[in-house]
């Protein structure tokens, strides 16, 4: 099937062979049943982006109401599995591009740690943050997929250590406990909506209960400078790495050879820019390589404030094994006129280190899912995902979508909305 990002530019990028994932997935006995849709490009095209729309798959709808948002990049990814289309699907993240589509779509979504899973054969935004990850109903059928999907590949010299690390996180998962566990509640992660910040301490309480300590954090690193050099990151590296997966397409397939060449083809296409414009990808096409001091001075930054001196840094001094915080807000309505109305969310921090980062089902607001993430540092996925676990056995969380039109025709929320009748 086309590898299109959801562009028309890559509609007939067909490749002759499967992915290093794809392909340990179909020997483990997975079946197959196709491809989902994304937000294009995944959400690097434009600042203005919807997420869950593209060009070649329209637009993706949330199965907990369909005219609200499915997050994303990975937002076909997430939509098919809460609907009961698979079981498990495959997302990939740079950030949030996993965990947040999973998050409102009521799933468990996993981003590993950089290294651990190949990224041969995805279209690329960033070598330093991009990774695949499962997204899946249970933190189990998510551990069970790591195990396939983990392992070194000669393609991706990122993977090197990849073999060496992987471990059965299924198995892991068997004597998962929270007693006694001290874990970091990352206050300066919340504030996404009052009422998710509501189903977020209930279920600290919840956490006490199982004996968990927990250790309240209400400072972290400067957000607005790991957001600002990851930026600069991302930019520059979408550039270099897109080019260089461009040129390994088919001339045949693709016509569009570098950056340069889908900025021309969005322009000269009226679908491409109907809703929004292309702003992201005309910065990076400004930008000066991955030799320029403006971006080497921007990874190392982003990299130390996220890592060293941000994840590594809470877990060691506060002594916790992860940090927890509310994934993101809840499911906003889809707005073609003004974009994402997109309020935040807890998955900076570990993409930007390269860090694993969990979330689980904790319950809705308003009948829209939301999350609880789950942080740990390098290497550190089997106990994140064991956490996790725990988590999810102190009792249902998950709820089955009813794939209403809007929240508004409800049964719970139809009649506030009609005035009362009252008798002259």
């Amino acid at each position: 099937m086309p590898t299109t990002a959801g562009s028309l530019a890559l509609a007939a990028n067909q490749p002759d062979r499967d992915a290093p994932i794809t392909a340990r997935l179909r020997a483990a006995g997975a079946v197959l049943i196709g491809k989902s849709n994304l937000s294009e490009w995944a959400n690097i095209r434009s600042s203005h982006s919807i997420s869950g729309w593209s060009a070649v798959g329209g637009l993706t709808r949330n199965p907990y109401a369909r005219d609200r948002n499915t997050c994303g990049s990975s937002s076909g990814s997430g939509a098919a599995v809460a609907a009961g289309f698979a079981i498990v699907a495959i997302g990939t993240e740079t950030d949030g591009s996993i965990t947040c589509p999973a998050a409102m779509n009521g799933l468990v979504g996993f981003k590993p740690t950089v290294g651990l899973v190949s990224r041969t054969g995805i279209v690329p935004i960033s070598h330093s943050q991009d990774t695949a990850g499962p997204m899946t109903r249970t933190v189990r059928d998510a551990a069970l997929v790591l195990n396939v999907i983990a392992g070194s590949d000669p393609a991706d010299p990122a993977t090197a250590e990849a073999d060496a690390r992987k471990t059965d996180y299924a198995a892991a998962l068997e004597a998962a406990s929270l007693r006694g566990v001290r874990i970091g509640v990352a206050r300066f992660l919340t504030g996404y909506s009052d009422g998710t910040d509501a189903v977020f301490d209930a279920n600290l309480e919840r956490l006490r209960q199982a004996g968990a300590v927990l250790v309240e954090i209400k400072d972290g690193p400067d957000m607005d400078a790991v957001g600002g050099a990851e930026f600069t990151v991302l930019l520059t590296e979408l550039k270099a790495d897109l080019n260089a997966y461009l040129a390994t397409t088919d001339p045949a397939q693709v016509q569009t050879r570098t950056l340069a060449d889908v900025i021309a083809f969005n322009r000269a296409t009226p679908r491409e820019l109907a809703l929004f414009d292309q702003d992201l990808f005309e910065a990076a096409e400004a930008t000066g390589g991955l030799s320029d001091s403006a971006y080497v001075a921007a990874r190392e930054t982003s990299l130390r404030l996220a890592g060293a001196e941000g994840i590594d840094r809470l877990l060691k001094d506060n002594d916790v094994a992860v940090l927890i915080a509310p994934t993101t807000g809840p499911a906003w309505m889809t707005d073609v006129v003004n974009g994402d109305h997109y309020l935040g969310s807890a998955s900076t921090l570990p993409a930007v280190a390269g860090y694993p980062h969990l979330t689980v089902p904790m319950g809705q607001v308003g009948g829209l899912p939301v999350g609880l993430s789950f942080i740990g540092g390098q290497w550190q996925d089997a106990r994140v995902l064991a956490l996790g676990y725990a988590f999810e056995q102190l009792g249902p969380q998950r709820v089955a979508p009813a794939f209403p039109a809007s929240l508004n025709s409800t049964r719970a929320v139809a009649p506030v909305l009609a005035p009362i009748h009252q008798e002259p």
